[in-house]
């Protein structure tokens, strides 16, 4: 007989085997609508993604009154509130909820294109508000479709860190256009993250996908490749290892033969930028910037 409960109630943490989805689907022909903000300024992240961020923290010198109401200040610190770190495909949330504690001073959110696996993080992270309190509060996660829709969220020069851990690799050649890593949307990233603090964070256990995503990120000229000893000086890198489901599935079958393949990039200021690396980004116009087999654009 049906039921009209859910599966999980808010509070406790949910199965996974009740929140189980296909792995990956095409984002460039899904077409489920989403909502989302005409500009990044329209967005109240705290209204439900972080009702109780940090930052919203009764101060001294609030006001206080009987109805509880919000106080200037605090109204002031929610207009301030929004995500700074990116967790791209975040799966089932681990990678997310490792780094609200490894970043405590950072704004977390995990994107999901995924109905059911969103539901299941959001569930995942209630329930360790409610087990751990005053933690997880700076995580969230979010429904949409990345390559999409970040710049209707997210302003100029807005976000810390971007993490792309185990995409699609979308093997056969007519798919390229579908990883989340290529030209175009590089320059997307690039625009939202931070100068000379963006990073930009990619890991597959993928040879091929990982020879793509150095080919494509080393030829941006707004990014440098960061060396072994800083990569390994930086907690995160270690996180995107060892607490996302590919990666721990990678840990326990290395007597296999899997390995991991990561790099991480610097978003750099403009002005490092010599001429002859900045004049390669005008290849990309208005006029070829669909071209004939590219985003499913086909000419008759």
């Amino acid at each position: 007989m049906g039921t009209n409960e859910p599966i999980t109630a808010d509070g406790d943490m949910p199965k996974k085997k009740f929140y189980r989805s296909r792995a990956h689907c095409n984002p460039l022909s899904f077409n489920e609508t989403f909502n989302y903000p005409t500009r990044p300024d329209f967005m109240d992240w705290t209204e439900e993604y972080y009702p109780n961020h940090p930052s919203l923290d009764k101060k001294e010198g609030d006001a206080v009154n009987s109805k509880n109401t919000i106080s200037f200040s605090q109204l002031s610190n929610a207009m301030n509130v929004h995500p700074d770190v990116l967790d791209v495909g975040c799966g089932f949330g681990g990678l997310t909820m490792a780094l609200s504690t490894a970043l405590p001073n950072n704004t977390i959110l995990g994107l999901e294109i995924r109905a059911k696996v969103t539901e299941y993080v959001r569930l995942r992270i209630v329930a360790q508000r409610k087990e751990h309190p005053g933690q997880y509060h700076n995580c969230s996660v979010m429904r949409t479709n990345a390559m999409k829709y970040l710049p209707n969220f997210f302003s100029k020069g807005s976000l810390e860190k971007i993490f792309f851990c185990f995409p699609d690799p979308h093997f056969k050649r007519k798919n390229w256009p579908r990883r989340i890593i290529s030209e175009r949307l590089l320059s997307e990233y690039v625009y939202l993250l931070k100068p000379s603090v963006g990073r930009l964070y990619c890991i597959t256990d993928v040879k091929d996908l990982h020879d793509w995503h150095v080919d494509k990120c080393s030829m941006h000229p707004m990014l440098q490749e960061l060396s072994n000893e800083e990569m390994e000086e930086d907690p995160c890198v270690a996180l995107m290892k060892s607490e996302t489901e590919e990666g721990k599935k990678v840990i326990r079958e290395g007597k296999f033969g899997h390995v991991m393949y990561y790099k991480v990039y610097k978003r750099v200021e403009l002005s490092e930028v010599d001429s002859a690396a900045a004049s390669a980004t005008a290849k990309v116009t208005v006029e070829n910037f669909f071209q004939e087999g590219q985003f499913g654009v086909e000419v008759a």
